[in-house]
């Protein structure tokens, strides 16, 4: 999509160039070039507001998204933590939430998983999971008793975090308004090029805010897309959050 931006607004600066040098001079002076520069001013402060507000977006959803893998790999930890103090009898659980980590994994970095040859689905057989391992649990003393409950607390609130975050788009953008951003980023570019005769100096300033201006939109599209692309949530913490037993 960043591309399809890129070479269309290119292209918008490319025909504005060949437009002006084909256009009758008083259709770029006088009064004509007053209008246009008023045009291109309210298409440039709407164009404006709507790279803020998808700016603004993207870049919440992305930071909520990174909150819940950080609230998501903090539970964990604290989980392994609780069930070390528990005692020898919560090995067992613990050797089990070690080994369902990579495949939590998978199933929220799927492109990771699938070009690795990997499922992408969290499937474990229900009398074999952490958390019915820990409801099997025979707490011995009160220590234990409240351990457990806090231990099945924490369960609860990671399956809800990892709920939250397969509920989420894979893509959080509004294509509608991208389209809408890149055609009004034509327009603008076109008129620039219009607006003075080619030279250098005007090719490569052109140059630059074409590229600066496509770039805008590959961010946009990157942070909209929090579990793939360049740009994307780190899966470190998770994978380092359990320390061998």
């Amino acid at each position: 999509m960043a591309t399809v931006a890129f070479a269309l607004i290119l292209a918008g600066t490319i025909a504005g160039t060949m437009l002006r040098s084909r256009l009758p001079e008083p259709h770029l002076t006088g009064d004509s070039k007053e209008v246009i520069r008023l045009a291109t001013a309210l298409v440039g402060t709407l164009t404006a507001v709507v790279l803020a507000l998808l700016f603004a977006a993207t870049r919440t959803s992305f930071e909520h998204t990174s909150s819940y893998v950080s609230r998501l790999a903090a539970d964990i930890t604290e989980l392994d933590e609780i069930l070390r103090d528990y005692g020898p009898e919560a090995a067992p659980v613990r050797t089990q939430l070690r080994a369902e980590i990579g495949p939590l994994i998978d199933s929220i970095w799927q492109e990771q998983a699938v070009k690795a040859g990997r499922p992408t689905s969290l499937r474990t057989a229900h009398d074999a999971s952490a958390t019915y391992l820990l409801r099997q649990l025979q707490p011995k003393n009160s220590v234990q008793a409240s351990l457990q409950a806090r231990a099945l607390a924490i369960t609860t609130d990671i399956a809800q975090t990892r709920l939250a975050l397969f509920a989420q788009p894979p893509d959080s953008v509004s294509h509608p308004f991208i389209i809408v951003l890149v055609l009004w980023l034509t327009f603008i570019f076109t008129t620039f090029s219009m607006s003075a005769k080619p030279n250098p100096t005007l090719t490569i300033v052109l140059g630059v805010c074409v590229l600066s201006a496509s770039a805008a939109v590959y961010l946009i599209l990157e942070l909209g897309q929090p579990f793939d692309g360049l740009m994307q949530v780190s899966n470190d913490t998770l994978r380092s959050a359990l320390r061998p037993i």
